[in-house]
């Protein structure tokens, strides 16, 4: 037996056959000569593929195909070629080329994959990959994975994503508008909170991940509170709204003007149009008045304005615009006076009004049970949106850090890890202000503290480089733009192999994975949101008896 019989045995019939290597290099990708017209068709970008080399086995991704011939006179001799003759040359001086990135190798022994290091030779054969390779480098559902969709072309295997290596750091959900990133969200939280390996605090932008969304089709998905009762608290911004959509809240919350701080101003500053003097002066303001120096400047009359004015040695228009911006804020009426102001109760809910929404969102999250913020009506002002995820992340984010720091004091146990979801993450997260807000910091910290953010968007272009290359994890959906497909590349290993994988996507239920939670990228069919979804997370052995009695009951009763 030659050694290429030898290599052709040893790629065994478990997928199936695409061709056979003739060039290339470990930085630009193996070439695979394809070896039939079926396969040149049956070849995507993004195809999972094996190469098996004589000591190792080389798992790759399909990143770009051509067609080439042996003569570089074949294509003017082609433009009249008879049939017959065609089918005579095809696969013989006129042939495809499938390039192929090799990602990770393992040894025949079967050691677990690790880098891909080396090359196969020339003449090693190519397939599609198999079950038992997708496992092999995917590994199977477990107490720490979960199953988000199959590979192309391969309905009945599963992809797993690594929920514990995930929640280390802050990941990315991008794709343009009805690319399908909130299922993919859904799928993630949902995975996350029924493994119990951390904490989701999810700021609900358009109230669809509480108790259930629709999409465009009119289909209603469950949102986490359906899926899992006992363990999820909505707290809601607008009663009213809520109670419309037939919503059961735990929480009414309200922010008292005296809670807000300079710091959280200074992330509106762009949609209430506020200068940087201005912020400056709310910083001084601040100083000033002390707490509730924001109400009290908005109820100066002109003398005390002219007083403070002097005082603070500003100029009385300036002072005079900013009243007027920050005059804005009081159409929010989730805004109270004081924080420890009352507010009535909702039906079914308690009231959650000043300082007390933060304690109860704390209380919770460090009991284990997880929180989606609803911001009903208020989800299409971004202002309401940026001010109250912005001031709840920076006092729930200092409360983490001083436990943490107790915890490493006396040796004891810091607190449950935290993944916080925003969306439109480009808001919070662009050049000019990613460094100034509680969320730039937080991406950079990874898990310092404890505390990780799910930023789900559809412009990556508009966050920061330097937050992006801190995204550990990123499922991209289809982007049409092409700035936002080189910025969700940023800092990504084989990034100009992956962008053309990326641009190649279908327009709905395919994301490209890659990073921190999967040893090598993968294009997935990801997997549907639906009653067999719902029955998988309620399945025993995941999360505490009564939340899986309560679970059934939902789901079946």
């Amino acid at each position: 037996m030659t050694e290429l019989d030898w290599l052709h045995e040893a790629a065994g019939d478990d997928g199936q056959p695409l061709g056979v290597v003739v060039g290339g290099s470990l930085s630009t990708g193996l070439e695979v000569r394809l070896r039939s017209p079926r396969a040149v068709e049956e070849a995507k970008v993004g195809t999972f593929v094996t190469v098996q080399g004589a000591g190792h086995r080389y798992f790759c991704i399909i990143t770009d195909l051509s067609l080439q011939s042996a003569d570089s006179r074949f294509a003017a001799a082609a433009a009249d070629a008879d049939p017959a003759i065609a089918g005579v040359l095809s696969g013989t001086s006129a042939y495809a080329i499938a390039k192929v990135t090799p990602m990770l190798m393992t040894d025949i022994g079967g050691e677990a994959p690790k880098p891909a290091r080396s090359l196969p030779g020339h003449f090693a054969p190519a397939r599609r990959a198999s079950n038992d390779d997708v496992q092999a480098v995917f590994g199977s559902e477990d107490a720490g994975h979960i199953h988000v969709g199959s590979p192309l072309d391969m309905e009945d295997t599963r992809v797993c994503l690594d929920l514990k290596e995930l929640v280390k750091r802050s990941n990315g959900v991008f794709g343009k508008s009805g690319s399908g990133k909130s299922y993919l969200t859904r799928i993630l939280l949902a995975g996350i909170l029924q493994r119990g390996v951390a904490t989701n605090l999810v700021f609900d932008m358009h109230s669809e991940y509480g108790w259930q969304s629709r999409g465009e089709r009119g289909y209603a998905a469950k949102g986490l509170k359906q899926l899992f009762p006992a363990q999820v608290a909505v707290f809601t911004l607008d009663e009213q709204s809520s109670r419309q959509r037939g919503v059961s809240t735990d929480f009414v919350a309200r922010i008292g003007f005296d809670e807000i701080e300079a710091d959280d101003i200074a992330i509106l500053a762009s949609t209430l149009r506020i200068t940087d003097l201005g912020v400056q002066a709310c910083h001084r303001l601040e100083q000033r008045l002390g707490d509730g120096w924001i109400r009290r400047f908005l109820d100066m009359g002109a003398d005390e304005l002219n007083t403070v004015a002097d005082q603070l040695r500003e100029n009385t228009s300036t002072l005079d615009a900013l009243r007027r911006r920050l005059g804005q804020l009081e159409r929010l009426d989730f805004l109270v006076d004081s924080a420890d102001g009352a507010s009535a109760n909702g039906a079914g809910s308690e009231s959650a009004s000043g300082r007390g929404t933060v304690r109860r969102v704390l209380e919770h999250l460090q009991s284990g049970r997880h929180v989606v913020l609803e911001f009903g009506r208020h989800g299409d002002n971004l202002t309401a949106y940026l001010l109250v995820a912005n001031l709840l992340t920076r006092r729930i984010h200092a409360e983490y850090r001083q436990r943490t720091e107790r915890a490493l004091a006396t040796n004891g146990q810091g607190p449950p890890p935290l993944v916080i979801t925003i969306e439109e993450a480009h808001r919070f997260l662009s050049p000019g202000i990613a460094s100034q807000t509680i969320f730039g910091t937080i991406a950079r910290e990874m898990r310092k503290y404890g505390v990780t953010l799910l930023v789900v968007d559809q412009r990556p272009s508009g966050i920061d480089e330097e937050v992006l290359s801190q995204i550990g994890t990123r499922i991209t959906c289809q982007l049409d733009n092409e700035r936002d497909v080189d910025a969700v590349l940023t800092g990504a290993h084989g990034a100009r192999e992956l962008r053309g994988v990326l641009s190649r996507l279908e327009s709905q239920q395919q994301a490209l994975f890659f990073g921190h939670a999967l040893p090598m990228p993968v294009v997935v069919r990801t997997r549907d949101y639906d009653e067999a979804f719902y029955r998988e997370m309620a399945l025993p052995g995941h999360g505490a008896p009564e939340q899986r009695r309560r679970d059934k009951r939902d789901l079946f009763g």
